[in-house]
């Protein structure tokens, strides 16, 4: 029998076809598209609903912003409602959706909103039902397209968490001017803890090639509300201010504008010598104040809307103003100036801590609390959560409540450095809510981190929040998938620092997961113990630095005998026989003294400081009777051993989601779930036997018996292998 040719030809195209659909299914879930997924409303009641309310969209007025917020709409909209939506510019139809500002859309100037929409400012937004024309609309309206975008971001999370939206009524406005997300990225690529791939930025094809990726990851940040990124590394390579590499950054700030999103750089503050121009950086050089500011003018020749400069200096080896004999001050403030004719803003790093320092507690406070009110007031002074570096937990930085004169921003982290990486799940909300919702007493009751970042406080001209994140090319963006949620939970509580850590963790399921109530609740539960369950089996009751040095993944509580006392671990925790902590009262650092008086008081107490902050503030006998009713030792052991529970019961919570989640990253967080667990037995055990050769105590009865010696652990210590691709910053050899 003969068969035909274009048979076969038929016969391949027809396989052809579905192996790329096979192979786009496979993909689909795959964690790319994180919260912006847009899959069909599965309630067929409210989806009919809403197909009902939105009929088309009219959008009036043409700019980029408006532009890409009416598509995200038709994007959002079409998969939500599973079925087209239209774009319309001009005839209004009932039930329509209806965007655009008063000054571009004669609609939305009918309904004379002037007045409710002045106290929104550039960026917040109102969706709201209403008639035009005696027709039922749906609008977003704002003083601004960047404002619309927004408010067109709100009105999909409403969609996609099943809210109900038949009489909306929204009044949005961000607390915070300056939600900016930090990149720890390097020219090679390699990201200093990025745990999630290459960096996103691949300047070998830039500026020609602009990756649909860049796009994504704009959409992504502009959906929570997010107005900037800084794309390169702190320790920072000068060739980022070179020709060459402007005309690149050029191409993605291109990229990012229509999403509201404004582009800084982290610079090298010997950049003049680095260059080979000058052969000093000294800031009060007249010399170097002018090589700066012809710099900068050449930075906003590329980038007009250039947001500005972020600096780490003389930290960690980093160059600086101290160098030359001056402070934190004058350095930030030349910068300032050089920006200032273009509206850009200085973030001033205050992660300063000098080697000969009694207490790097102490660190930041004592080298910028004598410069508070000397700052130029586009100096905003970033400021990490914590006195040290990112710990599970911390108390809150006394530069917060001491900065009375300075404009202040947050620093958060993200990305993993101290929560496992991206092998381990620790949802990062609770930390956040912890440290924004801080009394500080600063100026009385109600003088919380978040007030103060408000400027409610202190009256702060310029206010912030940022987080380094250091996405990657993994196809998920962040290696493990719920690393997701803390970049959502970031964005969200940038923008309304009120927003809960419980409320952020729902929204972020229901959008990258599932609306059904049956996973919603275990999930959510699950997350919101994760961070705490990383804190009791690494450092609870107020431990902390008991890492391995340099890649900061594995427990390591003996290091010592390091270049600096205040990178071991023994520094920290000052584990002795007569009991373990350190003495932060007025018999040892008096670090408590940099609190106000009310918080000095609670800490300074042995018996009264919160006992998860224990052992930031005392050093305590192994006899201590804790609030349980145990001994200091048994409690210790009780919170190092509840920890590995509660990754146990993480476990056990996913493995009963499989109905409701893809296979792909159910099989994914089920094994690293694992993971975590293998790891968390590894740091309970290595720490509680390194301590118990300090205490002498047992384990009391009833507990699992570490598998293995002391001997053995501090063998795995040194032998194990680590996820860890942390780089040093690439060379500073500088091409113009």
């Amino acid at each position: 029998m003969h068969v035909p040719r274009r048979f076969f030809t038929k016969l391949f195209i027809l396989w052809l076809f579905l192996l790329t659909a096979a192979a786009q299914v496979s993909r689909a879930e795959d964690g790319y598209e994180m919260w912006l997924r847009y899959q069909p409303v599965a309630d067929d009641r409210l989806r009919k609903t809403y197909q009902q309310q939105f009929t088309q969209i009219l959008a009036e007025g043409d700019s980029p912003s408006l532009s890409v917020a009416t598509l995200e709409l038709q994007r959002g909209l079409s998969g939500l409602l599973d079925k087209p939506i239209a774009i319309a510019h001009k005839k209004l139809s009932k039930q329509a959706l209806v965007l655009g500002t008063p000054a571009n859309s004669p609609l939305i100037a009918s309904l004379q909103l002037d007045d409710r929409l002045a106290v929104l400012g550039d960026e917040g937004y109102l969706i709201e039902r209403t008639h035009i024309n005696k027709r039922a609309v749906t609008i977003i309206a704002a003083n601004s397209d960047v404002g619309v975008l927004y408010g067109s971001f709100h009105l999909l999370r409403l969609l996609q968490t099943q809210q109900s939206v038949e009489k909306v009524s929204i009044v949005s406005a961000p607390k915070l001017q300056h939600r900016v997300v930090n990149h720890w990225d390097n020219v090679n690529r390699l990201v200093e803890r990025g745990y999630a791939g290459l960096s996103l930025w691949d300047w070998g094809t830039l500026p020609d090639y602009k990756s649909q990726r860049y796009v994504d990851y704009a959409r992504i940040n502009a959906s929570l509300g997010i107005n900037g990124t800084v794309i390169n590394n702190v320790n920072a390579d000068p060739r980022l201010l070179s020709d060459q590499f402007l005309q690149k950054i050029a191409a993605l700030a291109d990229v990012f504008r229509p999403y509201g999103i404004k582009v800084y750089l982290s610079i090298n503050y010997n950049s003049p010598r680095a260059f080979g121009d000058l052969d000093l950086a000294d800031p009060l050089d007249p010399r170097v104040q002018n090589w700066w500011k012809e710099r900068t003018k050449k930075v906003y020749q590329y980038i007009p809307d250039f947001g500005g400069y972020l600096v780490k200096a003389n930290s960690e080896g980093q160059p600086g103003p101290q160098d030359y004999g001056r402070n934190h001050a004058d350095g930030a403030n030349m910068l300032a100036a050089a920006l200032k004719p273009y509206g850009g803003v200085v973030f001033w790093r205050a992660f300063v801590y000098s080697p000969d320092i009694g207490d790097r507690f102490r660190g930041s406070y004592d080298e910028f609390k004598p410069l508070d009110g000397k700052f130029a007031d586009n100096v905003i002074l970033q400021v990490k959560n914590g006195p040290i570096d990112f710990q599970p937990r911390e108390p809150y930085s006394s530069l917060f409540s001491a900065m009375e004169k300075t404009n202040m921003m947050m620093e958060f982290q993200v990305t993993q450095e101290y929560f496992g990486f991206a092998t381990h799940l620790a949802y990062q909300g609770p930390l956040f809510e912890e440290s924004l919702r801080t009394e500080t007493f600063a100026k009385g009751e109600g003088s919380t981190i978040g007030n103060i970042l408000e400027g409610k406080i202190f009256n702060s001209k310029r206010t912030g929040m940022a987080a380094v994140i250091n996405p990657g090319t993994d196809r998920n963006w962040t290696g493990h998938p719920f690393v997701q949620s803390s970049w959502y939970a970031f964005g969200r509580m940038a923008w309304d620092h009120t927003i809960s850590a419980e409320s952020a963790a729902e929204e972020w399921l229901r959008m990258t997961f599932s609306n059904d109530k049956r996973f919603i609740e275990p999930i959510k539960n699950m997350m919101m113990i994760s961070r705490e369950a990383g804190v009791n089996y690494r450092s609870p009751l107020g431990l902390t630095h008991l890492y391995s040095q340099g890649d900061h993944y594995g427990p390591a509580p003996w290091t010592a005998n390091l270049e600096r006392p205040d990178w071991t671990a023994i520094y920290y925790h000052r584990a002795a026989k007569d009991g373990i902590g350190f003495d932060r009262t007025k018999t040892g650092s008096n670090a408590i003294a940099q609190y106000p008086a009310p918080l000095a008081k609670l800490y300074g107490d042995v018996n009264a400081v919160p006992e998860d902050l224990l052992l930031w503030f005392h050093h305590v006998s192994w006899d201590h009777k804790m609030q349980s009713g145990r001994s200091l030792w048994d409690e210790l052991v009780h919170k190092y051993y509840e920890g590995v529970e509660q990754v146990r019961s993480m476990q056990s919570d996913w493995d009963q989601q499989e109905q409701f989640v893809d296979a792909e990253r159910f099989a994914q967080v089920k094994a690293l779930l694992q993971v975590q667990e293998r790891d968390a037995v590894i740091w309970r055990d290595s720490c509680l036997l390194y301590f118990q050769t300090f205490s002498g105590k047992p384990i009391p009865a009833g507990y699992e018996k570490p598998k293995h010696d002391l001997d053995y652990y501090q063998f795995l210590a040194r032998t194990r292998y680590v996820p860890e691709p942390w780089h040093p910053a690439s060379s500073s050899r500088v091409l113009k």
